[in-house]
C-alpha cells in the first residue's frame, strides 16, 4: 500500500485539457482548451479512475504531433495523452478493486475510463504515492532498463548523460554509479551543474550551453567515453560521437534539442565515426520492454532505500497548470520530475 496519499475530492463534473490545435513543435499553452464533462460511468469490464497526479513527460511532444512516431497522435479535441497515478473509485472489472491505486494511461483530465490495459503499474509498495509518478513511473524506469539494457556499463566505464539533471539523466548516473561507472553530465545551467555534482554524486558536470563541449568531455574522458545516454540528440550529440571510445555504447532515449523534424533536419555525416570506433547505437521506446517494469520498480525501490538514489519532483498544483508544461519542460523550468496535483 501506498503511503504519503495526499487528500483528494470527488468533484462532480470533469475537467479536461484537450488538445485544440496541432503543433508543428513544442506544444505550447495555446495549443489546449480546458473543459468540464460528465463524470463518466464505467461499463461492463471497465474502471472508473479519479486522478491525483498528471505526469508531464517528454514522450508528450510525440504524442500530440503529426508526424511519424512509434504511436498515434492524440485525436483533436479529445483529452491529452498523459500518464497519472489515481485511484479506482468504481469498477465492473473483477480484477482491478475499488480503492486501488493505479499508474496508468488515464489522460490529462478529473476522472479517466479505462479498462486495465491501460494500466502501467499497480501501486501496491509501501512508497509516497508521487514516487509512482517519478521514481517508479516511466521516468525512473526508462533510466534503469535503457541503461542497463541497452548501455550494457561495466565497472570502470565512463559514463555520459545529457539532460543529466532531469528526471531520467538523474537516475542514469546515480544508477550508473551504483554499477562502478565513472560519470559525467550535461546540463543547460550553472544551477543544474551544481545539483549534479552536489545531489546527484556525477564525478564531473558542464553546462553545455556556457563550456567548450569538445574540451570538456575530452578532458573528462581522456580514454573515451564508453556508454552515452543521449536525451538531446543535435549537435551535443555529433560532438560526443567524435569522443567516444572503441566499442562504445550509445541509448537514443530522447531527442530534446531538436526543434522539429518536419522537415528531417541534417547534420555532419556520422556514419565514419560509427565504423570506426565500432559502435553501438541503440533506440531506446519504453513501451518495448514492459515486461520488466515490475522488476525495475523494485530494483529503484532498493536503490532508494540504501540511499543511493536521490529523486527530485516539481509539484505543481492545479489543473491550469497543464496546458503550459510541456513548454515548461522543455525550456527547463522545472526543478525534477514535473507532475500536477489535481486530487483537491
Amino acid at each position: 500500500m501506498p503511503r504519503d496519499i495526499p487528500a483528494y475530492s470527488r468533484p462532480d463534473a470533469n475537467r479536461r485539457v484537450l488538445l485544440s490545435t496541432r503543433p508543428e513543435g513544442i506544444p505550447q499553452a495555446g495549443h489546449f482548451t480546458i473543459d468540464t464533462a460528465p463524470v463518466p460511468e464505467p461499463g461492463e469490464g471497465e474502471i472508473l479512475v479519479r486522478n491525483i497526479y498528471l505526469s508531464v513527460d517528454p514522450a508528450q511532444r510525440g504524442w500530440a504531433a503529426d508526424v511519424a512516431n512509434y504511436s498515434e497522435p492524440v485525436a483533436l479535441g479529445t483529452p491529452m495523452r498523459a500518464l497519472a497515478v489515481g485511484v479506482v473509485v468504481a469498477s465492473r472489472h473483477p480484477e482491478v478493486a475499488e480503492g486501488a491505486f493505479l499508474y496508468g494511461f488515464f489522460g490529462w483530465q478529473d476522472y479517466a475510463v479505462v479498462t486495465p490495459s491501460a494500466i502501467l503499474h499497480r501501486c501496491t509498495q509501501d512508497l509516497p504515492l508521487d514516487v509512482f509518478a517519478g521514481l517508479c513511473g516511466i521516468s525512473g524506469v526508462t533510466a534503469y532498463l535503457a541503461l542497463t539494457r541497452l548501455g550494457r556499463p561495466t565497472p570502470g566505464d565512463t559514463l555520459l548523460v545529457s539532460t543529466a539533471a532531469g528526471a531520467v539523466g538523474s537516475c542514469v548516473g546515480q544508477i550508473g554509479r551504483s554499477l562502478g561507472c565513472r560519470t559525467i553530465g550535461l546540463t543547460g545551467s550553472d544551477d543544474k551543474v551544481a545539483r549534479c555534482r552536489d545531489t546527484f554524486g556525477y564525478d564531473a558536470a558542464f553546462n553545455y550551453k556556457t563550456a567548450d563541449l569538445a574540451a570538456a568531455v575530452g578532458a573528462a574522458a581522456p580514454e573515451g567515453v564508453n556508454v552515452y545516454f543521449d536525451n538531446t540528440g543535435g549537435t551535443i550529440l555529433d560532438t560526443v560521437l567524435r569522443r567516444m571510445a572503441v566499442g562504445g555504447r550509445i541509448v537514443q532515449c530522447g531527442t530534446a534539442s531538436v526543434s522539429s523534424w518536419s522537415p528531417v533536419p541534417t547534420g555532419p555525416r556520422n556514419e565514419r565515426e560509427i565504423l570506426t570506433r565500432r559502435l553501438i547505437w541503440s533506440g531506446f521506446v519504453i513501451f518495448d520492454h514492459m515486461e520488466a517494469y515490475d522488476e525495475a520498480c523494485t530494483a529503484l525501490a532498493a536503490l532508494l532505500a540504501g540511499g543511493e538514489l536521490q529523486f527530485a519532483t516539481d509539484i505543481r498544483e492545479g489543473l491550469h497548470h497543464a496546458p503550459g508544461a510541456i513548454a515548461d519542460l522543455y525550456d527547463g523550468r522545472n526543478e525534477g520530475k514535473s507532475l500536477i496535483y489535481i486530487g483537491d
